[in-house]
């Protein structure tokens, strides 16, 4: 044998070594610092401002669920549900408590840093986890931001063309878009209108806060005159029957109309702008919600009330319901409430963004310029404007509603994930790592588990299969779930508790991949496709450059009681 053969690399030998290193970056999770060990960094000049109040976190989270939607789903709904599109919402918004819960409880265990579902998954399981929720999530903030912004413009020209010197005189390149070709779509308003909320960002959390809690107010005042004003329009007799078309209608619409409450965990992403996080974040989480719940019950009520559900409109039922009552003056108001709307999610959709790449900017997974931080107006500007230009492309160049088919997938995946962090941070004393490797696998198999199960019962569901394979579905989910409960030992969360740890966590992980299952088929392959790219881009850069346990990032847990 010649000297140095010994030594050679071998191509096996370097792809392994590539290999080794990707994995072991990939599975590196953020290490927890117990209270005593927590730094203090909220006098820090450098990072975000805490202004945000109880009764703020409330509005954001309002503001990010309630827009247009509520003047408008809420008919198109009934008119296949009948009056029992009100058991839908319920249903829907118990399912979205418990998944408030989850986020709460989270929410208050780390209350010191932004990065929400992002943060969590970082923390409970590992760093390319962490990222591919990122990239489902922001995929859909950049899709939604655009679509609403083109709503947003679209309802603001509808409103000019009442005046008799803007009808008919304003062109469709303004304002409702000029489809040229089957993509593209050329829209002046809506990048301009998206610019104009980012600038407002731009200046600081309490001037966007102002904004948000007005228009919020405005819209919140505006749905409960047209509530009240449509109580008195109610002939009981509509409601009779209450569920025409069979249970079987209802679910399907709880199904449809749980995006409807989507938006509450905009307040998790606002963690590090809170006063008092802890106690606050999880109050502005849950209590949001039940607003929002109470409020899409009393529109349901006065319109399926108002009008035989079957007579419903489809662009604006509601509208059209007090127009057939000679109240012309209650549809212009909801016209005005749904800009405010729209303004509030727009507003809170693109704060979120700029958070997410805060959070991945600071991790080092993204390019540092994504973590700084304006000294005067501890507002991640760059950030922000990122955000804004990606979503004004959008919004002023393409037909975002041939992309709304692939919507929803980083929300359910977002919420699925966060679920099963609540199980995973729960296993007793991980952070002291007392829980046997094999165990913890065992644990993430069962909630992998339950994921699959609860996407097979979504396809039978979806597809008319016989309801023998979705009670199965549902059996062996409960098996698994009861592996969680006696194979696993919990520990008490700091803070805020989500109650029925991991039962209550399990349920939400089912219910979303049954909700993931009726997505388009459009959806699954974009769920697959990001996740392909963003691999490869984690390849490339991410495991390189990002650095979990530097000392200025590191993921404090918060003490039990906060003073």
């Amino acid at each position: 044998m010649r000297r140095g053969e010994n030594t050679r690399t071998t191509p096996s030998s370097s792809s392994s070594s590539v290999f080794s290193h990707f994995l072991s970056s990939a599975l590196r999770t953020k290490r927890l610092l117990s209270p005593s060990e927590k730094a203090t960094v909220d006098g820090s000049d450098h990072g975000l401002s805490r202004r945000l109040g109880v009764f703020d976190l409330i509005l954001l989270g309002i503001g990010a669920s309630i827009g247009a939607g509520i003047f408008v789903v809420t008919g198109t709904v009934a008119r296949d549900v009948g009056p029992g599109v009100t058991i839908s919402f319920i249903l829907a918004g118990a399912s979205c408590v418990i998944n408030a819960l989850c986020y709460a409880e989270l929410a208050s265990r780390f209350p010191a840093v932004v990065g929400g579902a992002y943060l969590y998954a970082y923390t409970a399981f590992n760093e390319l986890t962490a990222f591919l929720v990122f990239a489902q999530l922001m995929l859909d903030y950049h899709i939604g931001a655009a679509s609403i912004a083109r709503s947003l413009a679209s309802y603001i020209v509808n409103i000019l063309e009442l005046f008799p010197i803007f009808k008919d005189n304003i062109p469709n390149w303004i304002g409702h878009g000029e489809n040229i070709g089957g993509v593209l779509s050329i829209n002046v308003l809506a990048p301009i209108l998206l610019m104009l909320l980012t600038l407002i960002l731009c200046r600081g959390v309490e001037e966007s806060s102002v904004v948000n809690s007005l228009m919020t107010i405005t819209k919140v005042v505006i749905v409960i005159i047209v509530i009240f004003a449509g109580a008195f329009e109610v002939d009981v007799s509509n409601w009779s029957p209450f569920v025409p078309n069979g249970m079987g209608s209802v679910f399907t619409g709880a199904t449809v109309v749980f995006f409807a409450y989507v938006g509450f965990d905009a307040v998790a992403n606002s963690a590090e702008e809170s006063k008092r996080p802890q106690r606050d974040l999880p109050i502005g989480i849950i209590g949001s919600l039940f607003i929002c719940i109470a409020l899409y019950i009393g529109v349901c009520l006065v319109i399926t009330g108002m009008v035989p559900y079957t007579f419903l409109g489809e662009d604006a039922p509601l509208a059209e319901a007090f127009e057939s009552k000679g109240l012309k003056f209650i549809s212009i108001l909801i016209s005005v409430g749904a800009v405010a709307g729209l303004t509030t999610t727009l507003l809170v959709g693109l704060y979120v963004q700029s958070r997410l790449y805060l959070g991945l900017g600071r991790d080092g997974l993204l390019p540092s310029i994504f973590a700084k931080v304006h000294v005067k107006r501890h507002t991640p500007i760059h950030s922000q404007v990122w955000a804004g230009i990606v979503a004004s492309v959008l919004a002023g160049l393409f037909n975002v509603r041939m992309l709304s088919h692939i919507l929803s997938v980083g929300t359910l995946t977002g919420y699925s994930v966060v679920s099963a962090c609540v199980v995973a941070l729960r296993w007793k004393d991980r952070a002291h790592s007392q829980v046997s490797y094999s165990s913890k696998q065992e644990g993430v198999v069962c909630l992998i588990a339950v994921a699959v199960f609860g996407f097979g019962a979504g396809l039978f569901f979806r597809y008319d299969a016989s309801f023998i394979f979705l009670i199965l579905m549902i059996v062996l989910a409960l098996g698994v779930s009861l592996a969680l409960v006696f194979r696993q030992v919990y520990a008490d969360a700091p803070g805020f508790s989500c109650p029925g740890v991991p039962l209550l966590p399990a349920i939400c992980i089912f219910f979303n991949m049954f909700l993931f299952a009726q997505l388009h088929s459009e959806a699954w392959v974009r769920f697959v496709i990001v996740s392909v790219v963003m691999i490869g881009v984690y390849a490339v850069y991410g495991q390189y450059h990002a650095d979990p346990n530097a000392d200025d990032n590191i993921y404090h847990e918060a003490p039990h009681e906060e003073a």
